[in-house]
């Protein structure tokens, strides 16, 4: 019976089954039990079903959706065509629980994804007006959602959606470094604040950026480890990109220094601050510079200490902690020993006080508070005999006096570059209180003995550079408060000036600060940093070599690029630098018959 009807009901039940997918209603319980005669008549094997049936029905599938895919793909958007698939998809496996057996529901659902999605993948992700690149400007979420949902199903069908993806997100922030070279470049951005604003601008804009994108892999992308690399790959590309003249590194040191000083631009609550140093953290892994943008936060953060700038020292810590979870422990040595130094200086000062009050004959003679801190931890700067007037070099030696009796081992450098005074001016009209940098009152304190003195006499008795002099001439007698008058009164300092005492300066205010101009250190930083690589990239070598003795070029350098790759990429003309430097200092050698092999000196 079973061969004679076989080819006859067969071809009854595919047509059936065709009507249904057409959407006429058949009598489902009718098919589920002549196909149950064909499992049957296989004794439980599955033979005749599969033979007799299934290969027949697959094919006919095939055809079946080959032919709708055809016309859908020329007619419909993508995201229509999208939901046709993904319902295509529910009835087919709808079918299986009704009436076909379950061992059909695998290769049944195969073969559609393969006619409605792999056979016109590219096709479709590429439509012009509604295709991937669409979805995501346009932030259609659940589409993209389904798109994720469909694609995951088929062999690599996510590798094309993850490149998208990565293309749009690069295109995005591409785009946002342009817009902020542009208004950085305009003719109103010649100011140096309104620059800096606009750096702030961009920094909150890629933050912007990371959160959307970051949501949409993990909601519409599921976490999915192929966006996670492509979001990674996007932000790498232009977030190493700089803007108007800086580096990003510098940018987002910046940005933290805003978020953290008293007075920045960025006024923020508590929790939003948390938040934000967070989310800067998370972006820092995308720098791959990240020694030059602890240089740079190091340089701020100085400031931010010593000048007490810092708006809350937990904010500082939390950001610290930070940096150590996500760059490890050696990133943030430094700013910790910074943020540590400033509470001992605290007790420091007690001690000298309760020093001074003890010691009558110890006495300086005016308010004095000295911070102490460890070389190691601070950045560089320069140190310059400083001609001090008769009044600090008596509180100098006073000090001197107190650390001897505190600890003998530990030789005091002065930083006078970074010290402030308050003095008192007598001016005709009323006396004002000036706060001043050292330098500053140093210079000025130098008119209470001469009512003239000209640039050379200055720059003799005060022991300085001319760079220096400058600077500090320039905030006297050129800048907002004329406390000295120049001779001639132009806009800028020469050698040949002549300075004298204004005492007729005067001001509504009775106390007010003489603003001195930083000196720009971006080019000090990047040769520090420069330096610290060189040392870096001679300690990488050494390890590699120490642990496996003979190795030839490409590998040392593959292997040096990946070790140093978490803080800096390193520059492979650099690495061969390094390794000629080691040979010279008996570290390694080269093989005598392969130039290109290295051996290690124990």
């Amino acid at each position: 019976v079973y061969q004679e009807l076989n080819g006859k009901v067969r071809d009854a039940v595919i047509s059936l089954i065709d009507q249904e997918r057409e959407g006429e209603q058949i009598d489902r319980a009718l098919l589920k039990n002549v196909l149950d005669i064909y499992v049957e008549i296989g004794m439980r094997l599955m033979d005749y079903y599969e033979n007799g049936f299934e290969a027949a029905m697959l094919k006919d599938t095939m055809a079946y959706y080959s032919c709708k895919a055809s016309n859908w793909i020329l007619e419909d958007s993508c995201p229509n065509y999208m939901l046709k698939a993904e319902e295509c998809l529910k009835r087919e496996k709808d079918r299986v629980s009704h009436y076909l057996h379950s061992s059909s529901e695998t290769k049944l659902l195969e073969k559609v994804q393969h006619e409605l999605l792999s056979v016109y993948a590219t096709q479709l992700l590429e439509k012009e007006h509604s295709g991937c690149h669409a979805l995501l400007r346009d932030d259609k979420v659940e589409d993209l959602s389904r798109m994720y949902r469909l694609f995951s199903k088929i062999p690599r069908g996510l590798d094309h959606v993850a490149n998208t993806f990565k293309q749009h997100v690069t295109a995005e922030g591409t785009a946002l470094v342009k817009q902020a070279e542009d208004a950085a470049s305009n003719k109103k951005a010649h100011k140096r604040d309104v620059v800096g604003l606009q750096e702030q601008v961009f920094v909150r804009k890629v933050i912007e950026l990371h959160d959307k994108y970051l949501a949409y892999v993990n909601s519409c992308f599921q976490n999915h480890i192929l966006f996670h690399k492509a979001l990674k790959e996007a932000f790498e590309l232009f977030c190493n990109k700089g803007v108007a003249g800086s580096s990003s590194t510098e940018i987002l040191a910046t940005f933290c220094d805003n978020i953290l000083k008293r007075g920045g631009s960025e006024k923020l609550r508590d929790e939003a601050i948390e938040e934000t140093l967070e989310k800067v953290v998370k972006l820092l892994a995308y720098i791959s510079d990240k020694d030059l943008f602890a240089e740079f936060y190091r340089k701020k953060l100085a400031r931010r200490l010593l000048f007490n700038k810092s708006a809350n020292v937990e904010h500082e810590r939390s950001i610290i902690t930070k940096l150590k979870q996500q760059c490890g422990g050696q990133f943030t040595l430094k700013m910790e020993g910074m943020v540590t130094d400033l509470t001992l200086v605290r007790d420091n000062q007690a001690r000298f006080e309760e020093y001074v009050s003890n010691n009558p004959i110890a006495n300086p003679g005016i308010d004095l508070t000295v911070t102490v801190l460890n070389t190691g931890f601070w950045p560089s700067y320069k140190s310059f005999d400083l001609n001090l007037p008769t009044e600090m070099i008596r509180c100098v030696e006073v000090f001197k006096e107190f650390y001897q009796t505190e600890t003998k081992h530990r030789k005091l450098t002065w930083i006078y570059s970074l010290g402030t005074c308050i003095i008192y001016g007598k001016f005709e009209p009323k006396s004002i209180e000036l706060v001043v940098t050292t330098y500053q009152a140093s210079a000025l304190l130098l008119f209470n003995a001469s009512d003239r003195l000209s640039y050379q006499e200055i720059m003799t008795q005060l022991n300085l550079s001319d760079d220096d002099v400058v600077r500090l001439l320039h905030s006297l007698s050129c800048a907002k408060y004329k406390i000295l008058n120049k001779e001639p009164s132009t806009k800028t300092i020469s050698p040949t000036d002549v300075f004298e005492f204004n005492s007729k300066f005067t001001d509504i205010m009775r106390r007010m600060k003489l603003p001195l101009a930083p000196v720009d250190e971006k080019k000090k930083v990047i040769e520090n940093v420069d330096k610290d690589r060189r040392y870096a990239i001679d300690a990488s070598i050494v390890r590699i070599m120490k642990s496996r003795k003979v190795l030839g070029y490409q590998q040392l350098v593959i292997e040096c690029v990946k070790q140093l790759g978490r803080m800096f990429k390193p520059d492979v003309k650099a690495i061969k630098k390094r390794i000629e430097d080691l040979i010279t200092r008996d570290y390694l050698e080269r093989d005598k018959d392969k130039p290109n092999l290295f051996k290690y000196l124990a």
